[in-house]
This record gives C-alpha cells, structure tokens and sequence, in this order.
C-alpha cells in the first residue's frame, strides 16, 4: 500500500503539527462536453530569478518559458485567459512594456494552441504617470495606444478600471463621456472591468461614486447607451447580493463575469433565472475543479459542480484573504507546487508579500480540494520553502 507523504507544518497560533497528504488529488484534463459558462482565468507572471536585477526597481526579467508554460497549462483543461490583468501585477510590478510584450506573446501561442482558446487582455493607462492624467483627453489618448496594441495583437479588449479617474474626482457624466469614446472605437465588443477597493483602494468611487447604488447605476447607464459594444462587465465586489441584483438589470445580450473569488460557485450556477460566467484569479488556482466543476454543470450534475467546488472555498478565502492585493501570491505558490512552473520568483519579489504560515494553510486547503495532482513535486517544494523558513 502507498504510503502518503507526511509533512511537519506551521499554524497559525505559532505550533507545528503534522499533516499527511490526501492521496485524492484530480487528473487535470480538459472537459469532455462543451461548457455551458464562460470561464477565463487570469494568470501571474513568472520573473527570471537569474536575470532579475534590483526587483524593486524598474521592471521585472520575466521568465517567458515558465509565464507561457502556465498559460498553456490553463488552456490544456479548457480554460480561456485573463491577460495582462491585475492577477498579472499590473500597476503592481509589471509595466505596459512588459504587459505588451506579454499581449503579444501569449497572443501568438493561443492562435497555436489546438484548443484555440479564448483570450481577452486588459487595456488601461498605466503607461502615463497619474499625474500626467490629469483630464480626460490625457486619460482617453492613454487608454487609445493600449486598446489599440490589444487589438493588434488580436486579444479581446478588457477595458481595465483607470486610478486617473477617481484620482481627477471624476463623477458620473465624466465616466459616461470617456467609456461611451472607448466603446465607440473598439473594434469588437468589450468586457468592462469593475474592480472593488478591496484589491486596490485607489479605485475607491469607481463610476462616480462611492455608494454602490448609485455606482451601479452609472454603469448601467453606460451598457444601456452601447449595449451592442459591451459583451459583459467583470465585477469583482466580493458582493454576492449586489452582483445577483446587478445582473438581473443587465441586457439579456450582456454578460455578468464574476471576479467575486468568494462566492463564484453560487453566482455561476445561477438563480434560474441568470447566472454568471467567470473572469476569476481564483480560477489559475483551482483550473482543475474549475473545469470539471463546469464540465458537470454543463451535464446538469448540479450535486458533483458543488461538491467539487466546497472545498475550494476555504481555499480561495484564504488566498485573497486582507491585504486582498497580496492574492497573486498564493497562485504563484499553487502552480509552483503543481509543476506548471519550476519556480517561485515573482516580479518584485511578491513571493515575499505572504508569510509561511498562510503558504502552509494554502498548501492544506490545496489537498483537501483535491489540487496537488503531483503530490511528491508539492511535498519536495513545500519541504524547501519550509527549510528557508527555518522549519526542518
């Protein structure tokens, strides 16, 4: 009989105690029937722990090998991708050079891939200084070079939510002008982005406001005025009850894509009336619940989508737990555990943004989800970054 690998783990009220593995880990695959729910998953990038110099400073040295493995590693269980986005450490780390030269690259191997996945990547203005942005021709010129080079590289515009705005003190009819500009020039209809101050406070009064009422209703204005430019929104609230409301007001051609990484199994089911597809970081954590999780949907098996998604749950709260921002670390740990990547270096070294204790919770919650499809790869990486925590 197997023998589980056992490990000596750190809790959270500062005891080690022991921990076996599961042994029940899934197969990645990809589903075996078309899926009934959109799912993009947003990826991390990988930096180059040989070229990386002054990680603080300047941009990062990306690993190309590792960052593409990923996305591939994605894409082979029928995943589609969020490119570029925050996941990415946008504004974070990673600048538009580097998120263009990303575009680019992640572009050229999805036309390749056998699968032809979906891709849609994130335009912003991060490539002006905030103080440059200091009106709404300057947001619109910045906002117009990203757009465009998306499109060039033949990506889905993601129109990624702007600091310049709420930093100018914009209010509603200011929104309204500069997405009714942005959607009137994209190409192809676009996804919206609605990222909550929870994951980064200088969004805080997003579409004008910081009542989430009136917020909404900015928006929704704004679909209603070019509904034929907007394939949905991402909302990423952490707001089940607001998110279910919200898309029940949208035009039925509209897409809700959760980003709510707390409650995505109940909005994507749906209340049988509506439901939600996915846009999700949590998803680069999970891909292979994700995907049979949706696979047994799309087969109406309403009892194996949830209780393959339950214990995700704990497992993802953990990952964005507060600092919600700091999230992108625990994907980074999880791929590196399931040698979808052969390191754990991040652009400026945001590795270091978790504390070990919260990477061994991880790792327990990952077993306990079924998500350590190579255990003795996991248990040889967790046993290192123990070690360079002093735990032997």
């Amino acid at each position: 009989m197997l023998t589980l690998p056992t490990l000596t783990l750190p809790t959270k009220d500062n005891r080690l105690e022991s921990y076996q593995l599961s042994g029940n880990a899934l197969t990645p695959r990809a589903p075996r029937v078309p899926l009934t729910r959109t799912a993009f998953a947003a990826a991390h990038v990988v930096s180059d722990p040989l070229a990386e110099r002054d990680p603080w400073v300047g941009p990062p040295a990306v690993d190309w090998d590792n960052t593409l493995r990923f996305r591939h590693w994605l894409w082979d269980q029928g995943l589609g991708l969020a490119e570029a986005m925050d996941t990415a450490q946008r504004g974070m780390g990673v600048d538009w050079k580097t998120a263009k030269e990303l575009i680019e690259r992640t572009m050229k191997e999805a036309k390749a891939h056998p699968l032809r996945p979906r891709v849609a990547c994130g335009a912003g203005t991060d490539h002006v200084a905030l103080e440059e942005l200091n009106d709404t021709d300057a947001i619109l010129a910045a906002y117009t070079e990203q757009m465009e080079a998306v499109e060039a590289a033949g990506g889905q515009l993601i129109l990624m939510a702007t600091r310049a705005l709420p930093a100018i003190g914009a209010g509603p009819e200011t929104y309204v002008k500069v997405y009714g500009r942005l959607l009137d020039q994209a190409s192809e209809p676009v996804i919206l982005h609605w990222l909550g101050d929870m994951f980064d406070p200088a969004l805080k009064g997003y579409w004008g406001s910081s009542d989430i009422s009136a917020a909404s209703d900015a928006v929704l204005s704004i679909i209603a005025d070019n509904v034929e430019k907007v394939d949905g929104i991402k909302i990423s609230t952490l707001d089940q009850a607001h998110e279910e409301a919200f898309r029940a007001r949208l035009p039925e051609s509209v897409r809700l894509y959760t980003g709510d990484d707390f409650n995505y199994a109940d909005l994507i089911e749906g209340d049988g009336k509506r439901y939600s597809h996915a846009l999700l970081g949590a998803f680069a954590a999970i891909a292979p619940v994700a995907c049979q999780a949706l696979e047994a949907l799309a087969e109406n098996d309403k009892e194996t989508y949830h209780n393959l998604f339950a214990p995700t749950v704990p497992l993802s709260r953990e990952i964005f737990k507060a600092p919600t921002q700091f999230y992108k670390a625990g994907i980074a740990f999880l791929a590196w555990l399931n040698d979808a990547q052969s390191h754990f270096i991040m652009p400026a070294g945001f590795q270091s943004s978790r504390e070990i204790t919260h990477y061994a919770e991880v790792f327990r919650l990952a077993d306990k989800a079924r998500l350590l499809s190579k255990p003795d790869v996991a248990v040889e990486r967790m046993q290192l970054l123990l070690k360079l925590h002093g735990i032997a």
